[in-house]
C-alpha cells in the first residue's frame, strides 16, 4: 500500500519532534532530515536533494527560535537564516513541482500592540514588535512566497499555518534561549529545589500571552496532511483565549507545588502588552486543542525532569 512522502523540515526542533510522537504519523513515509544533512540555508544542496527524494508534501517548521533575550541578542541571524531557510524550501518545492506545502508561519508576523484578536488578513497592516522583528519579516516573506506562487499557479497549494506561542515536550529550558513557560518551569523548580522564598518575574506580569502544547499542534498538522483540501491558505491555530503572565506563573507553581512568592522586576522588558490569535478559520474548519493549561504544564514538567535533569 502507498504511503504520501512527507519532507519534514525541523525536525530536531520541538514542533517537529511532536509531530514525528503524533500516533498517526506510521501512516505515512517520513523523511526529516537534520541540519546536519540537510543544511536548508543552503539553496543548492536544498534543490538537489527535493530533486532526489521527491516528496508528495513538505512540512515546514524548521526555523532559529529563541525568546526574548536572544532576538534582541542576534536579530541578524533571526533574519537572515529564517529568511534563507524559507525562502529556499519554499521555491525548491516549486521548481521540483510538489504540489502541496504547508508552511508554519508565526504570531509575530502580526501587528504589535493590537488588543483584538488578530485575524489573517492583518498581516502586514501595523508595525512589528521591535524585540522579534527580524524572525517576524522573514516569517511575513516567507508566507507571502507561498500566496504569491498559488496566485500564479493554484495547482501549487503552499499554504501557511500560524501557531500561536507554543510550549511542550522537546522545548527548550535553558533560560539563555527559552520562551516563557519552559523559563517559568525551570526558574520556579530551582526555587522550590533551593528552598528559595520568592522567584523574579520580569516586568508587573500583567501582560497577556496565548501559549498552546505542541502536542496539539502536532495534532492540527496531522488534520491538515489528511484534510489537505479544507485548509485555507493562511489560518491561525490557537487557543483562542489567554493569560497573563502571572497567570502562567501561578499555574507552574500549582503543578509543582511551590509555596514560595513572586517578585516583579520592572526594569526588565516584557514585549507586547498582548498577542491573541483570532480562531474563526480555525473553528470553521472544525478543530480545537485538547489539553488545558495545567494538563500541559503537568507533561512538559514530566519531559523536564525526565529528560532534562539526568
Amino acid at each position: 500500500m502507498y504511503k504520501m512522502r512527507i519532507l519534514l523540515t525541523g525536525g530536531g526542533g520541538m514542533v517537529g519532534k511532536n509531530f514525528l510522537e503524533h500516533p498517526a504519523i506510521s501512516d505515512f513515509e517520513m523523511i526529516a532530515p537534520r541540519s546536519a544533512e540537510l543544511d536548508l540555508r543552503d539553496a543548492g544542496a536544498v534543490q538537489a536533494y527535493l530533486d532526489k527524494h521527491r516528496p508528495d508534501m513538505i512540512i515546514h517548521s524548521a526555523g532559529k527560535v529563541g525568546g526574548i533575550q536572544a532576538n534582541i541578542r542576534e536579530p541578524v541571524g533571526f533574519l537572515l537564516e529564517n529568511l534563507d531557510m524559507g525562502r529556499n524550501i519554499v521555491w525548491a518545492a516549486r521548481q521540483s513541482g510538489v504540489k502541496r506545502l504547508l508552511n508554519l508561519g508565526s504570531s509575530c508576523m502580526y501587528p504589535r500592540n493590537h488588543n483584538e484578536p488578530l485575524r489573517e488578513e492583518l498581516v502586514l497592516t501595523g508595525e512589528l514588535e521591535p524585540t522579534n522583528e527580524g524572525y517576524a519579516l522573514a516569517k511575513v516573506v516567507t508566507t507571502r512566497l507561498c500566496d504569491y506562487i498559488m496566485r500564479e499557479d493554484a495547482s501549487f497549494q503552499y499554504k501557511t499555518l500560524i501557531p500561536c506561542n507554543l510550549y511542550g515536550r522537546h522545548d527548550k529550558f535553558d533560560l539563555a534561549h527559552s520562551h516563557l513557560i519552559p523559563a517559568i518551569i525551570h526558574k520556579v523548580h530551582q526555587a522550590k529545589q533551593d528552598g528559595q522564598a520568592s522567584v523574579e518575574v520580569w516586568g508587573d506580569g500583567t501582560a497577556l500571552r496565548e501559549f498552546m502544547y505542541a502536542g496539539d499542534l502536532a495534532d492540527a498538522l496531522m488534520r491538515a496532511v489528511n484534510e489537505f483540501d479544507t485548509v485555507p491558505g493562511m489560518m491561525n491555530i490557537g487557543l483562542g483565549h489567554d493569560y497573563t503572565i502571572n497567570e502562567y506563573y501561578q499555574a507552574v507553581a500549582e503543578v509543582m507545588g511551590y509555596t514560595g512568592s513572586f517578585v516583579h522586576d520592572l526594569s526588565k522588558p516584557v514585549g507586547m502588552a498582548r498577542k491573541l490569535v483570532s480562531v474563526e478559520r480555525q473553528q470553521a474548519w472544525g478543530w480545537k486543542a485538547q489539553n488545558d493549561l495545567k494538563t500541559g504544564i503537568q507533561k512538559t514538567y514530566q519531559f523536564y525532569l525526565q529528560e532534562c535533569l539526568q
